[in-house]
């Protein structure tokens, strides 16, 4: 069963409780511990972003909030995007390698995962960043609220499920050798290096939209 909360803003007045609705902000609480993946910010989308736009109109409104961003290998835009935008933004950010982020779940550490998208299925599977399905299993299995904020285009009709959506293979170089001052592996290997993970939508708490919040379960 999928409820949807959809407000619509009529006047100036309704502006603000209706962006806090819209960006997700009413998921979370003050002082709460996030945990993101890649970079859905300001840098990635208009003013707020997408995944951090909670976490920008929280801090506008006097809230605390601890992030910690994964670095996103290989192209690493969490530690080179997320955490430059977090920081000169005034928030609280710390930098970790991906597969640190189970650990920081098992613990009780993480409040809520949030996370930006690429593409979602009609069936609300969907695509991100490499290294966000072991986030959301991670999340599933620890009882962490894993939430995707979804801008209305993101959403295509034309693609039924997951299966559907086609998944880019990068050069093997970007793991390799990207990023560092010589290369890290022997020539002649095979590389790994899908562009995107698929995620089943049985592991998302809830898609947030500028449409409203669509709670999945």
């Amino acid at each position: 069963h999928r409820a949807v909360i959809v407000l619509s803003v009529r006047n100036r007045a309704d502006f603000e409780p209706a962006v806090a609705v819209f960006l997700g902000l009413s998921l979370l609480k003050d002082g709460d511990t996030l945990l993101t993946h890649c970079n859905a910010g300001a840098l990635a989308a208009v003013q707020y972003g997408t995944a951090l736009a909670p976490v920008y109109v929280g801090l506008e409104r006097g809230m605390r909030f601890r992030i910690y961003a994964d670095e996103t290998r290989p192209l690493l835009q969490g530690a080179r995007l997320t955490c430059y935008e977090l920081h000169k933004a005034g928030a609280d950010v710390t930098l970790l390698c991906d597969g640190m982020a189970a650990r920081l779940m098992q613990s009780g550490e993480i409040d809520a995962v949030i996370v930006g998208c690429d593409r979602v299925a009609r069936n609300y599977d969907f695509a991100n960043k490499t290294g966000t399905l072991s986030l959301a299993v991670n999340a599933k299995y620890f009882g962490v609220p894993f939430y995707v904020a979804a801008p209305s285009p993101t959403f295509d009709d034309c693609c039924a499920t997951g299966a559907d959506i086609v998944i880019e293979q990068r050069p093997g170089g970007e793991v390799t050798e990207q990023f560092f001052s010589s290369r890290k592996a022997p020539e002649g290997i095979g590389v790994y290096n899908p562009a995107f993970d698929v995620i089943p939508h049985t592991l998302v708490s809830a898609f947030i939209t500028e449409k409203g919040v669509i709670r999945l379960g």
